[in-house]
């Protein structure tokens, strides 16, 4: 099975539901004369919509009594709405009811909108990469529509994605809003501008970009139309905060939590004799112990055959299918997503389309056929999937290699992988997961893992699956992913280099990291201890220091009492509010107030920051340790991150803050073992020589080819000064300057990140341009060539779509531009350590001690070692030579070698 299962939400605008299930639909009462109508109503559209989303995550949500935050803000708002009717009343109570008994989760939020608690929801089932499906008739949600959000309109059967919000409103997601204030909205009183319609709001929108820019050039608005405009310049504030959905309401569910619950068959059938929905009762008692008889997905099913293997003839006959095949699918299904515990259940094979198997292996429930002994199947496997010649597929195989070492298979001729095959066509896609990848590329539904398995509490172990129940699941599994590759493969092969990227860096990757992943690194417990009893004295420190400097105690984990002492009782200024129009107190506020030179609001980040430190690294990775190695045992990503780059998890080494001591006393902790040493090898400013590889500027490149103190010789350009005249603080604005031209820095950028006025960092920029301008005329081509062709590529070969390189929002283009800049550099650099991974590995596995020399983790630029004590200094200058010749650049790559006792020390 894949490590991860992906997961959809599906966010219900109840209350949008109930006022179109009255108006649309006739009038109905029960023989007591109680109004049912809308009951069954919008119960008929709830049922329709689990049936069309294969998932168990969905919430309902509807609009509490009572006034929000928004008549706060403007008494008038919806003051035209009529009072709801009594007979719609009566029917929320009975509805509710419903949506409980059916064991959907229901969300009702005081103070606030329903809108605003589904803006909340997909904001953060998005940042937590579900794709959110938010069910409702509101134009309003329209400005949460981005690639994981969709909308969708259940009465019309409509879905709106990006290009359905332009092709309906005229303009894009992100200026909904702005479109909202100008036209106005007269069910809820938004005041709008007069006589401004959706086509002249669009319009307005698509010539100047966004609203502010409309307001800006509302002087050159000629005719009645402008001087409307005009007039309504003071009120279009408060119209745009009204239109505008709050995304941070405090909830007590958050997405993971909206998991349906096993419905209360008693509780709905009492609701359906009391409501007289005869129908709807007659299938309840026909379905038995489905109370959901039409819930259920409504997927296409290609024609198919899966065969479960439970003798040892049918287990042969499988085997010769295989070693015949010129390449076979094939996919685990196990006891855990943790690589390191799980255990084989059982295996399922493919080798052509609709016709597969499954093996299993330890399924355990009453009544369980008798299987194969699974000793003796994976001992008869253990050849073929040993057999680098023999050319095996899958989905993400990486977890399926790192399971079958714990049965003793070493997993060899890795060919195709269908996770990789997606990533490399583009890696900007939201998901390469396979049932994303079957939806989209084969418009087919898969059977989801809760399908099988049940949801929640009362979700079971995949040994106690069904073994029937188990083979439509697994064996269409390898099934998808064989038919996926057929698909992609042609597509990636059809461009030679992106197939020389697939075949030469990512495919050879896999049994690397692997190996990397299954080896781990030692952690040292106690010291990891002591840094975290250090961290709680030094929190307690802070804490008394704010308290000090606030005059008061107050709760340093609280924004309201933030709130309170920053700006009620000390003043500060308010730079940014929330959506209720109270003062922020969010990081990016914070470090503002910070930068003006107020202590307590750099106590508060440096509170956080610290805490932070404590609970995800100090406290969590001692729980981490694998018992069984006694080491910590990260993931590696290799399709999560758009430029190329790895990321992990569990833990994730990528965030370790680097330059604060306190980070650095957690590399501390990462340790060799007696009679070894950590090797530490980093790639020195690999960036800033692979634009110097770009541009080919002169300048540039004999800075680096003189290997002189790049910042330092760019300060002396820049300032015009001698290399030996150079200041630290002119170094230190160079250093900035170099970095942030890579990452397209504007000059209000630099000027805030160094302190001064924006025309000096403006002539700062000039002047570093003059200096070389083989790099401004590499980014000015860049940015066209992002526009031209929709993408840039890296030395490689990678492609980086750039989607909004041509979008009319201002920030969203610019964002844009300076991302196309910055990829190809970030992307080459992953392109270059992944290919000096490669190489450094196959050089450690033709070394005649195995175990002598390890790979241990690999973060940002720089690749760690365990090395025996006896070998360092070979090893040194090997891992050197190797990583050196990852790429060939106009440049010399350099790259700086450490040793010592722990992680840090070999910095």
């Amino acid at each position: 099975m894949s490590a991860t299962i992906p997961k959809t939400l599906v966010l219900v605008d109840g209350s949008s539901f109930l006022y179109r299930a009255f108006h649309a639909l006739p009038p109905l009462t029960n023989s007591k004369g109680q109004p049912t109508g809308a009951v069954l109503g919008v119960a008929n559209m709830l049922r329709k919509l689990v049936a069309t989303h294969a998932t168990r995550h969905i919430g309902v949500v509807f609009d509490a009594p009572g006034k929000t935050f928004r008549d706060q803000l403007f008494e008038h708002y919806k003051a035209h709405r009529p009072p709801m009717p009594d007979e719609l009343r009566v029917q929320i109570e009975p509805l509710r009811a419903i949506i409980r008994a059916l064991g959907l989760p229901l969300l009702v939020e005081h103070g606030v909108e329903a809108d605003d608690v589904i803006g909340t929801l997909a904001t953060q089932a998005a940042g937590l990469g579900y794709r959110v499906v938010i069910s409702t008739g509101d134009k309003d949600m329209a400005q949460l529509v981005c690639d994981r959000v969709t909308l969708e309109n259940t009465l019309f059967d409509k879905t709106l994605d990006r290009a359905g919000v332009i092709e309906k409103f005229g303009v894009p997601p992100e200026c909904i809003v702005d479109y909202l204030a100008l036209v106005g909205d007269s069910a809820d009183n938004i005041p709008g501008v007069d006589k401004v319609g959706p086509k002249t709001a669009a319009k307005w929108l698509r010539q100047y970009g966004s609203l502010d820019a409309l307001i800006e050039n509302a002087a050159a608005i000629s005719g009645k139309v402008g001087e409307n405009l005009r007039a309504a310049l003071d009120k279009i504030p408060l119209s745009r905060q009204l239109a505008t959905l709050r995304c941070d309401v405090p909830l007590e569910l958050g997405p993971d939590d909206l998991v349906c619950a096993e419905p209360d068959r008693a509780a709905l059938r009492g609701l359906l004799v009391e409501l007289e929905f005869g129908s709807w009762l007659k299938q309840l008692d026909a379905a038995g112990d489905a109370p959901l008889p039409e819930a259920k997905p409504q997927a296409p099913r290609i024609e198919a055959r899966y065969e479960t293997v439970l003798t040892l003839a049918d287990l042969d006959i499988w085997l010769d299918r295989l070693q015949q095949a010129e390449l076979f699918a094939f996919d685990t299904e196990t006891t855990s997503l943790d690589y390191m515990r799980a255990e084989i259940v059982g295996l399922s094979f493919a080798v052509q389309p609709g016709h597969a198997a499954y093996v299993p292996l330890a399924h355990n429930y009453p009544g369980v056929p008798d299987q194969l002994d699974r000793a003796a199947v994976l001992a008869r496997f253990k050849p073929l999937l040993e057999d680098p010649h023999r050319a095996k597929l899958g989905q993400n195989l990486k977890y399926d290699a790192n399971v079958l070492v714990n049965h003793g298979i070493a997993l060899a001729g890795i060919r195709h992988d269908t996770m990789l095959q997606s990533y490399v066509l583009d890696s900007t896609a939201s998901r390469h997961d396979m049932d994303s990848l079957a939806l989209h590329y084969l418009q087919y539904h898969t059977l989801g893992y809760e399908d099988v398995a049940g949801k929640g509490a009362k979700q079971i172990p995949f040994e106690q699956v069904g073994i029937e129940e188990a083979t439509r699941y697994a064996a269409e599994d390898a099934d998808i992913t064989l038919r996926l590759h057929q698909h992609l493969w042609p597509l990636v092969e059809a461009k030679d280099r992106l197939r020389g990227l697939y075949d030469s860096v990512e495919i050879p990757l896999v049994p690397v990291l692997s190996r990397i992943e299954r080896t781990g690194v030692l952690v040292d417990v106690f010291k990891l201890g002591e840094q975290s009893r250090e961290l709680e004295r030094r929190l307690a420190e802070i804490e008394r220091e704010a308290h000090v400097v606030a005059g008061q105690p107050f709760n340093l984990g609280s924004p309201k009492q933030i709130q309170a002492i920053l700006y009620d009782k000390q003043n500060l200024p308010v730079f940014k509010k929330t959506p209720k129009g109270q003062p922020s107190t969010d990081e990016s506020v914070l470090a503002d107030l910070a930068d003006k030179g107020y202590e307590l609001p750099r106590l508060i980040l440096d509170h956080r920051s610290v805490a932070k430190l404590k609970s995800t690294y100090t406290d969590k990775l001692p729980q981490m340790i694998d018992p069984s190695t006694g080491r910590v045992h990260t993931s590696y990503h290799q399709a999560v991150a758009a430029t190329g780059r790895l990321s992990s998890s569990d833990p994730n080494l990528q965030n370790i803050p680097v330059r604060t001591e306190a980070g650095r006393r957690i590399r501390q902790a990462f340790v060799a073992p007696d009679g070894y040493r950590m090797v530490a090898a980093d790639y020195s400013q690999i960036e800033l020589r692979i634009m110097a590889h770009f541009s080919g500027d002169p300048n540039l490149c004999a800075a680096f080819a003189d290997n002189a103190d790049v910042h330092r010789h760019t300060a002396a350009e820049v300032f015009g000064v001698a290399p030996d005249q150079v200041t630290p603080d002119q170094r230190r604005s160079a250093k900035a300057i170099n970095f942030g031209l890579i990452y397209g820095m504007s000059a209000f950028g630099l000027a805030q990140q160094l302190g001064i006025e924006r025309g000096l960092a403006q002539a700062y920029i000039d002047a570093y341009f003059r200096r070389y301008p083989g790099v401004k005329a590499f980014m000015d081509q860049t940015r066209e060539s992002a526009k031209a062709n929709g993408y840039v590529e890296t030395l490689f070969g990678r492609r980086l779509y750039i989607p909004e390189i041509d979008s009319r929002n201002a920030q969203r283009r610019q964002y844009a531009e300076r991302t196309a800049i910055n990829a190809p550099m970030q992307g080459t650099a992953a392109d270059i350590i992944k290919r000096a991974m490669i190489a450094v590995d196959g050089w450690i596995q033709g070394q005649p001690e195995p175990g002598a020399v390890k790979m241990i983790m690999q973060v940002h630029d720089e690749l760690v070692f365990e090395v025996r004590e006896d070998l360092v200094a070979r090893t040194r200058a090997e891992i050197r030579v190797l990583m050196c010749a990852a790429a060939e650049l106009a440049v010399p790559l350099l790259v700086e070698v450490g040793v010592g006792g722990n992680w840090d020390e070999a910095h």
